[in-house]
């Protein structure tokens, strides 16, 4: 399996518009792409950053859920929002 993890930072003030966003990019993800089997967003207690916790058959599986129109849409829309973001990439073992 797959294993991406992103941390993301918005800007002070916007992660009210910027949570919703991430909760439909996951749910669509989960619903539409039958290669993502995990699709957990977590929010830090200080409500300043959001980690995702994802799981997909593979890297294709992946490089497939970029190029989906939800994930297109999602990333255009928080693009201004986003003060920084960190990915990272793992095999499950």
């Amino acid at each position: 399996m797959y294993v991406v993890t992103v941390t993301f930072e918005p800007h002070p003030g916007q992660m009210d518009a910027f949570l919703p966003l991430m909760l439909d990019n996951a749910r669509r993800s989960l619903e539409d792409e039958p290669g993502c089997h995990r699709f957990d967003v977590c929010l830090s207690a200080d409500r300043n950053s959001v980690f995702l916790y994802e799981l997909y058959t593979d890297e294709a599986a992946f490089a497939a859920h970029v190029e989906t129109p939800h994930f297109k849409a999602f990333d255009v829309a928080v693009a201004d929002m986003v003060r920084q973001k960190s990915v990272n990439i793992y095999e499950l073992v």
